[in-house]
């Protein structure tokens, strides 16, 4: 089984130690997002997991934490963007957050942080030529702590379009993604990084990128040290070449504040789920109800048992 921790909120920043609290207890509960009835637990322990991606923009709250992980497989995917406060408004200062990421780096390996600068969008003061010159000193402060970038432009989700119009966000032309994406090859190449795109959606490959897979199995089998071949997740959109994973997260319950981020309705309402949080809590936030259907979700090791080496969608 492969955890993922999370693509619905930002378990590392602000939901660690209750992580922490779920693996030493044994398993953790997460509500199905189509329909709040439904919730499956999870069983959580060695014999289960075969590894868990940590999907953030701030772990340094679990930074000091992780040697509690044991013998757990993992790895980070850290968004570090050069956005301001009216766009990223609870996030730490940039030459923090690289700071954070140079010491992550240092502790668990620079395979096992990946850089992630998405998503990209276009206003008037963050046109080409800002993303070129943010992306080059980027590039240069974190080259030396890891192998790999991941970039992605902005989808328009309906529940995001009136934050980015606020913004005066506007889509990307076809001449500036002709301008901008080979040189932004160029600039990670300058600096050691293997750069790829995220679910690609506006065919990123015909300027040289090749489409990635943020939950790798290619990576996982390279950290165990044995042949992990997985399905594509087939609950992702068509463009997503990430393998099979079960997501622990909830929606409606990042602190960030995002002006682009699709996993809230609503700043006010990720507020109020936050005051629900009991890090002792099987669910991250609120609690069982009498006429909630709690079902066990099917596990499957795959490494080291021979199961599951099906061929992954290339």
């Amino acid at each position: 089984m492969i955890l993922s921790v999370s693509r619905r909120t930002d378990i590392s920043a602000f939901y660690f130690d209750w992580f922490l609290n779920r693996l030493e207890e044994g398993y953790l509960c997460v509500k199905n997002p189509l329909n709040a009835r439904q919730v499956g637990r999870v069983a959580l322990n060695e014999k289960s997991i075969d590894c868990i991606v940590f999907w953030t923009k701030n772990p340094e709250n679990a930074l000091p934490k992780l040697d509690r992980l044991g013998g757990y497989m993992y790895y980070f995917q850290y968004t570090l963007n050069p956005y301001g406060s009216h766009i990223e408004k609870n996030v730490p200062p940039l030459e923090q957050r690289i700071e954070t990421f140079k010491k992550l780096s240092e502790k668990i390996g620079k395979e096992r942080v990946i850089w992630r600068y998405d998503p990209i969008f276009m206003t008037e003061e963050l046109d080409a030529a800002y993303h070129l010159e943010k992306f080059k000193q980027l590039s240069e402060a974190l080259g030396s702590h890891t192998g790999t970038v991941v970039i992605g432009v902005l989808t328009y989700y309906r529940k995001i379009k009136k934050n980015m119009e606020a913004l005066s966000c506007r889509e990307i032309t076809e001449k500036e993604l002709a301008l901008l994406i080979p040189r932004l090859k160029e600039i990670a190449g300058r600096h050691g990084l293997g750069i790829y795109c995220c679910a690609d959606e506006l065919n990123l490959g015909r300027f040289g990128i090749e489409p990635g897979r943020c939950i790798d199995h290619r990576l996982i089998a390279r950290l165990l040290g044995e042949e992990v071949e997985l399905k594509k997740d087939k609950n992702q959109r068509a463009a997503c070449r990430c393998v099979e994973s079960i997501d622990v997260g909830a929606y409606n319950t990042c602190r960030h504040g995002c002006r682009y981020c699709y996993a809230n309705q609503s700043e006010a309402f990720a507020a109020e789920n936050y005051k629900m949080h009991d890090p002792g809590a099987p669910l991250l936030a609120g609690e069982l109800r009498e006429n909630d259907i709690v079902m066990e979700r099917k596990v499957i090791k795959y490494a080291g048992t021979g199961c599951g080496l099906q061929p992954a969608n290339h």
